[in-house]
């Protein structure tokens, strides 16, 4: 009789047991599956409009987030995808927000109005708009507001890949009127302002049909703005 019922209990507790772990196991499957349903693929967003991707992404239960840096890209439109994070086809939660860079075109594009920023937001927008800054010239004057863009080359709306800014660091001492060069004998030009005080470096030579070689083609500060003594004046002349 205790045998039996020995046997009984054995049983009983093998099937108590199997049970268990039958339990948990059908436990973790449901979990992974629960996870699996709550995990989705990345759509490519790639040369899509920003509307277009925020209704993909919208399907799929995700969001959009837009960087605020462009990418010049060769074949995308600008304000088009040029790129995502999470890359297309990898897998993340529902919800989560997939970051994008817009294209800015095969170039930088047109040369935005700098004049009256300041330099930090000078900068700024020059990144925004995926473009260099190829130099700063600096001035001293009461007549503008310090820390103030007075001069950019390329002016507003050219086409470039960086900008050259002329900035105002406020009335210090006396200031002078840059002269016009253009036209002028680079070296003669470089010796009577030197002679005055001015740091004058030749930045580049081109060559210019019927030009003579040494003739300034372009001169930065540009004429007009005022200048002092010690400031940095840049010449490109003719080859």
């Amino acid at each position: 009789m205790w045998r039996r019922w020995s046997l009984r209990l054995g049983l009983i507790s093998l099937f108590i047991a199997a049970t268990a772990v039958i339990f948990v196991l059908f436990a973790v499957a449901g979990l992974q599956v629960a996870l699996r349903f709550r995990e989705v693929d990345v759509p490519d967003l790639v040369a899509q409009t920003v509307d277009a991707a925020t209704a993909t992404l919208g399907d799929a239960g995700l969001t959009l987030r837009i960087e605020p840096l462009s990418r010049i890209h060769p074949t995308i439109p600008a304000r088009h995808v040029a790129a995502q994070d999470p890359a297309a086809g990898l897998t993340t939660r529902r919800r989560r927000s997939v970051k994008v860079w817009l294209s800015s075109g095969p170039s930088a594009g047109s040369v935005p109005t700098l004049i009256g920023q300041s330099e930090r937001g000078a900068r700024a927008r020059l990144q925004e708009d995926a473009l260099g800054l190829s130099r700063i010239s600096e001035m001293l004057s009461g007549r503008y507001p310090s820390d103030a863009v007075v001069a950019q080359e390329p002016p507003p709306l050219g086409s470039a890949t960086s900008v050259a800014v002329l900035i105002n660091r406020g009335e210090r001492g006396a200031t002078y009127v840059m002269p016009d060069l253009i036209g002028v004998l680079g070296v003669r030009a470089a010796e009577v302002l030197r002679a005055r005080g001015f740091r004058v470096t030749a930045t580049g030579d081109y060559p210019y049909p019927g030009v003579p070689p040494g003739i300034v083609l372009r001169q930065f500060p540009l004429p007009g703005f005022q200048i002092a003594h010690g400031e940095a004046i840049s010449l490109e002349v003719s080859r």
